[in-house]
């Protein structure tokens, strides 16, 4: 495609490429929403409670490096990347349709389930992400994130406004029973479906004679590029996003609960709020967020978010805390969603720019290989944060959490202050040997 014609070209496939974000969005906030809550019927401790919470986590940190270099090196008529999307994203769909009734059974079949979902949705994350660089021109790849980022937000909004909804519905259906509390879940699990078979039925990637002109780099090598590097930027982000995910993990499994043990809420779909109104930021600005970068510079429009969520999660502690007790529960959860909605902006334009500067220093051999760099760091800060934040609520209560996160925001700034490399203008880097 001609470069003069800028992004334009590539935004129809952008967009379907996007319906695997879809997938990701429709889920994640539903589980981060609800299924500590469904553990908080067997359990009470909120630090045990985050360490399970942490199972997805764990299992992404060993599998997204492994599938997306499996992926980057797999060759078959269909591509490298889509197999293991139309094996996984199904089985993800079928596992997570099961969470109420499980968690209606028993905590061992709660754990059960959540464990088999998680297994075979993190495997496909590093090859539903991994298909958009290899699409899409690495100058164009903000934009493109933010499209992608845009689809996730939608599946998140669908999730949060739409069929959280359905969590109060109280009536009986054949096969599925009593809805109250479980139909979202299913409902979610057909909306993965389809995507799926949208994404493979119009998304077309390189013939696989085209792959062995390009190169394999294995694992080990890449790795040690990363690190011999004289210029430190890729480990840089690496740290950087390490700390924002820390900031950003360690409130998003407590949400729910807080909305319910801070400020009274009693039902379970006004508790998905605050994540619905995040949702609905990101759904608005992801898309601009990737042409300010380009325009003013990725690293930038990150180190200048960063400072701006920093003061809105100090905000949000003291919004959570007693020292605003007297203006009403109504209120203070109002002045919430606002905070959650202007925190959506500015934490989508990190998330639009921050895995384009990681995939510019990247050849097309290893973009699987950074792609799983940038899971290892951010499913780290995701294993350890939510026991952390857990722990912290049972010591301090919920405003000790945003303070964290609020430091958190700030370490991760500074490191972004080190970046030289990732800009749109810039040629991707090579492996060395």
């Amino acid at each position: 495609m001609n470069e003069k014609s800028g992004f334009k070209p590539y935004l129809g496939l952008t967009f379907l490429i996007g319906f695997g974000f879809f997938t990701m969005g429709l889920m994640d906030i539903l589980y981060d929403t609800y299924v500590p809550i469904f553990l908080s019927k067997y359990i009470q401790k909120n630090a045990i409670i985050g360490t399970i919470m942490t199972l997805d986590n764990m299992l992404a940190v060993f599998l997204i490096p492994f599938v997306s270099l499996w992926s980057d090196n797999t060759r078959t008529r269909i591509g490298r990347r889509m197999p293991f999307i139309i094996t996984l994203l199904p089985l993800s769909a079928l596992f997570f349709s099961f969470i109420p009734y499980a968690a209606a059974r028993s905590l061992g079949a709660l754990i059960l389930v959540v464990f088999g979902l998680n297994l075979v949705k993190q495997a496909s994350r590093g090859p539903i992400v991994a298909l958009m660089p290899d699409t899409i021109p690495g100058e164009f790849r903000s934009e493109a994130n933010g499209v992608i980022n845009t689809m996730g937000a939608l599946g998140a909004i669908i999730s949060t406004v739409g069929l959280a909804r359905l969590m109060d519905l109280d009536i009986v259906l054949p096969f599925f029973g009593n809805t109250k509390d479980s139909i979202p879940f299913p409902i979610a699990g057909f909306f993965v479906v389809l995507a799926t078979i949208l994404v493979f039925a119009f998304v077309r990637e390189r013939k696989h004679e085209d792959y062995e002109k390009e190169e394999k780099a294995p694992l080990m090598k890449s790795l040690k590029a990363v690190a011999g590097e004289k210029d430190k930027s890729a480990l840089w982000i690496l740290l950087a996003l390490l700390f924002w995910f820390l900031s950003y993990q360690g409130i998003l499994p407590f949400i729910g609960k807080l909305c319910k043990d801070v400020f009274g809420v009693s039902s379970n779909a006004k508790a998905a709020l605050p994540a619905s109104a995040v949702a609905i930021a990101q759904l608005l600005f992801a898309i601009p967020s990737g042409y300010i970068a380009h325009r003013i510079g990725r690293r930038k429009a990150i180190r200048g978010s960063l400072l701006v969520l920093t003061v809105l999660l100090g905000l949000a502690a003291i919004v959570a805390s007693s020292l605003t007790a007297s203006i009403g529960s109504g209120l203070r959860f109002n002045l919430l969603l606002a905070i959650m909605f202007a925190y959506g902006i500015f934490w989508i334009t990190i998330v639009t720019n921050s895995f384009p500067m990681l995939w510019q220093m990247a050849t097309f051999g290893t973009i699987g290989v950074y792609t799983g760099l940038y899971y290892t760091f951010s499913q780290t800060a995701a294993i350890s944060s939510p026991p952390i934040t857990g722990a912290i609520i049972d010591l301090v209560g919920y405003p000790g959490i945003f303070v964290f996160a609020a430091l958190c925001m700030l370490v991760a700034r500074y490191f972004m202050g080190k970046v030289q490399k990732g800009e749109p203008a810039e040629k991707p880097a090579a492996v060395k040997a």
